[in-house]
Parts: C-alpha cells; structure tokens; sequence
C-alpha cells in the first residue's frame, strides 16, 4: 500500500515538471485550497472540511493532468478524518490573448482515501481561476468525490489561490 502512495505521490509530480514551459498554451500550475462541504448519503448529510493543495500540468491545448493531496474529515471531529489523494484529467478553456484573468476550468479522476484502510472514489467537478498577476491568481472549484459502495458523496466548495 505504501508503495501505491508513493507511484501515486509521484504522478503528482509530473505537473511540476511541466511548469518548466513557459509558452501560452504549456503551463504548470499549483494551488491550495480550503474547502467547506458536506457527506451526503442516505438521506442524511454530515458538514465537513477539505484542506489541500496540487498541481497540474497543461499539455495540448488546455487538457492537462494532476494531482493532489489532501486532507478530509467531519468538522465536529475533524481529527478523525482522512487522507485524499487524487489524480485528474482536466480541461481548461485558454482564449487566444494573453492576458486572460478568468479561466474556467473542468476536472475529473480516480481518489484514494486511506488511514488505517483505504477506499476508492472517483471525482469530478469545475471552477474558475482568477489570475490576478501573471504569477498568482484566485482558484474556486466545486469538486465531489463519489464513494460508490456506500454511496457517499464527498462535496465540497472550494477557496484558494493558484500560481504559476
């Protein structure tokens, strides 16, 4: 299992590396976020909290590829939450001009829950970022992780900030 975590840590990676091209439509980008949100299933839904941070890598045209890591739990015990770990496809919609400060953005992949087991969700979701400088700009996405055997949905809203 600690192996699967470690390939999986390191695909997250991958986006930093691409970061390193500096052309329009190749870009790398990072983010943090802080996420209020819910688990809902069977009828009932429990407030929650998702903290975390990735990064992503435009390859062609706006499609890119991710990850990142994370940490969920229940905000009346947060302590006994879980660790997330993620690994997306994504789109972007780049206009032609440079200056581009809005760009919405879709998302979707395979979720690794652990502690002392580990569960496996599929996500998806979208948002805007909001580039505020070149460098650094303003991230809010809507991301739900969909545990299938329960079924659960882990959904949240995200806040945060992205650079590049």
């Amino acid at each position: 299992m600690r192996r699967l975590i470690f390939m999986m840590l390191m695909l997250g990676l991958v986006p930093c590396l691409a970061s390193a091209q500096t052309t329009d439509e190749h870009h790398g980008q990072g983010y943090a976020f802080v996420a209020p949100g819910g688990a809902s299933g069977g009828g009932a839904t429990v407030t929650t909290l998702h903290i975390g941070g990735g990064g992503e890598g435009l390859l062609y045209k706006g499609l890119g590829v991710g990850g990142e890591l994370g940490y969920w739990g229940p905000t009346k015990s947060f302590g006994d939450g879980v660790g997330l770990l993620s690994v997306n496809g994504s789109y972007h919609v780049l206009p032609r001009n440079s200056d581009r400060k809005v760009v919405p953005f879709v998302t979707a992949g395979y979720s690794l829950a652990f502690r002392s087991a580990t569960a496996n969700l599929f996500n998806f979701g979208g948002g805007i970022n909001y580039w505020i400088s070149k460098r650094v700009g303003l991230r809010f996405e809507f991301r739900d992780h969909v545990w299938f055997a329960g079924p659960v949905h882990y959904w949240g809203f995200r806040i945060g900030v992205a650079f590049r």
